[in-house]
């Protein structure tokens, strides 16, 4: 990272381009080593574990919204995941996450079925609508 603090939204967006080009070494400079991942799994900490879950879900993240104040960032996203065992690329659901950025890093991910409830949980409405 820079020098120069950089914009929420700027991490946030370079974590997805890490995760949809599969780039580890980027993806894990991106994250806190205790970054939290909360998703329909339940709840995990620590680089590793964001590691293994893009290598594992094979997961297409195409950003669509942001939405900040402060370090937090909701993103509406088409989700695609990849079936590991066919190769095929499943339909793509619309979901949205919770990023909170800190020191130019992603600590905290948590997952939400939809935008509405994504913007609810952190207490934000359309007028935090970042892009």
């Amino acid at each position: 990272m820079s020098d120069v603090e950089r914009d929420p939204i700027a991490v946030v967006a370079a974590w997805h381009e890490a995760v949809n080009t599969g780039d580890t070494v980027r993806l894990g400079a991106l994250v806190t080593d205790d970054v939290e991942l909360v998703g329909p799994r339940g709840p995990g900490s620590g680089r590793a574990l964001v590691l293994e879950w893009v290598e594992r879900a094979g997961i297409h993240l195409e950003p669509a919204r942001f939405f900040r104040q402060d370090e937090h960032v909701v993103v509406e996203q088409r989700a695609a995941w990849t079936d590991t065992d066919s190769g095929q690329v499943g339909e793509p659901q619309i979901i949205a996450s919770i990023f909170a950025v800190r020191n130019d890093r992603v600590a905290r991910i948590a997952r939400y079925p939809d935008l509405a409830a994504a913007l609810a949980a952190v207490g934000f409405d359309h007028a935090h609508d970042g892009a």
